[in-house]
């Protein structure tokens, strides 16, 4: 941008707007914690600025130094020209209303599953007793961190097998002083012998390779392990339908996350009752399903893993 563009921008809310306004013209994609420009813009300055998200609308008219300004200017140009996703910009992703950081050892935290962590997973634990839970595939360690959290007195465990994004967790982990969550480097379930869970909550690779293949620059800073999953994205998601039930308690419940690959999967098991879950936003790709009905269907599933 020229000088005197830069020098007629005074303000929050026209850093904002002037913000908002290049991405759109730049043909930015938003899929990592935001969904449009403006907010996108809006977080990009609030976090330069050292000011609180929920920041009110009054300070919209506050000026910025010229030192302010080419901050926040020179980081509208790295989002633009890199296509980085915000969140690896700032570091920071905010995730069940906790601040995490976030840098390129895992994939920027967004997953609906934030949602139910805050609703206590009901009314699909139908109030039943949790004392030990598991965040399968953990990445930067949200979801584990986040139950963690608000549920003090149960006992947590986030594994992956990726030890850079298990790093990430750990300083996640201190950072929001979670004592009570264990971080475990496990392929799937086979570093978790012995472990039994009353709560399982997955949120895997379920990209399918045409996908990954077709997926905007942004998605390029993020590890692809964290994302591709064969030709119809179920490559990981039908081994821990096939072995959850070994570390499920008795009346266990398994959460996982498919996304688009939730076509897939029901084409390939019909016959598996599976609660899809509605949020807010609609139906997300997440489903719930019992411990007593993958033990039913264990043998079907057991027969579409080992084709994999």
């Amino acid at each position: 941008m020229t000088a005197q563009a830069a020098a007629e921008l005074h303000t929050i809310i026209d850093l904002i707007r002037y913000g908002a306004s290049r991405f759109n013209a730049a043909g930015l994609t938003f899929g990592h914690s935001y969904d449009n420009a403006l907010d996108e813009a809006t977080s990009l300055v609030l976090h330069t600025l050292h000011l609180p998200p929920d920041l009110g609308p009054a300070y919209g008219q506050a000026r910025l130094l010229a030192e302010e300004k080419q901050q926040v200017l020179a980081l509208f140009e790295r989002r633009i020209a890199e296509r980085v996703p915000a969140a690896y910009l700032t570091g920071e992703a905010w995730f069940a209303g906790l601040s995490f950081k976030s840098d390129a050892r895992a994939l920027v935290p967004r997953s609906p599953i934030a949602e139910l962590i805050l609703n206590g997973f009901e009314p699909w634990l139908a109030g039943r007793d949790v004392t030990r839970a598991l965040d399968l595939c953990t990445g930067s360690g949200c979801i584990a961190i986040a139950m963690g959290h608000y549920y003090p007195n149960w006992q947590v465990d986030g594994s992956d097998i990726n030890e850079a994004a298990l790093s990430l967790a750990a300083e996640n982990k201190e950072r929001l002083l979670a004592h009570n969550v264990e971080l475990v480097r496990s392929d799937l379930f086979a570093g978790l012998q012995g472990r039994v869970y009353d709560l399982i909550v997955t949120n895997p690779p379920y990209v399918t390779n045409d996908e990954t293949d077709a997926l905007p620059r942004e998605y390029a800073h993020e590890p692809e392990l964290a994302l591709r999953a064969g030709d119809d994205g179920l490559d990981l998601v039908l081994k821990i339908l096939r072995d959850a039930p070994d570390h499920l308690s008795e009346d266990g419940l398994l959460i996982c996350e498919v996304g688009d690959s939730e076509q897939h999967l029901v084409k390939l098991l019909p016959e598996v009752f599976m609660s899809w879950i509605e949020f807010k936003v609609g139906q997300m790709g997440i489903f719930a399903v019992e411990a007593a009905e993958l033990r039913a269907h264990h043998a079907r599933i057991a027969e579409l893993a080992a084709q994999r």
